[in-house]
C-alpha cells in the first residue's frame, strides 16, 4: 500500500493542479486528488444584497445589545431566526 500525503482541505488540492500540466489531464489530476472535477470548477457566490444590508443591521444591533442571541435579534428585526442565525455563525458574532 502507498501511502499519500494529500492536502486535507478542498481548497488545498485544488492549488495542487495545474490545468495545463502537459501529461496529466485535468481528469486523472483530480483523480489522483480525491477531488471532484465539479469541486475544481466550483466558484463560491457572495452573499446578496439583501443578505449584506440585513448583516449590517445585525451588526448595529448587536453592538448595542451584545446579550442578545439571534431568536431576540430575529424578533427585533423580523426576520427568520435561523436566517439570523446563519449570518450571525458567519460574521462570527455569539450573544455574551
Amino acid at each position: 500500500m502507498v501511502e499519500k500525503n494529500l492536502p486535507s482541505s478542498v481548497d488545498a488540492r485544488r492549488a495542487v493542479i495545474e490545468p495545463d500540466h502537459e501529461e496529466f489531464s485535468l481528469r486523472r489530476q483530480c483523480e489522483l486528488l480525491g477531488l471532484a472535477r465539479g469541486s475544481w470548477y466550483y466558484e463560491p457566490v457572495g452573499e446578496t444584497a439583501a443578505n449584506l444590508k440585513l448583516m449590517r443591521r445585525i451588526d448595529k444591533l448587536y453592538l448595542d445589545r451584545p446579550f442578545y442571541g439571534s431568536r431576540r435579534i430575529g424578533h427585533e428585526l423580523k426576520v427568520n431566526r435561523k436566517r439570523v442565525q446563519r449570518l450571525m455563525r458567519q460574521m462570527g458574532l455569539e450573544a455574551i
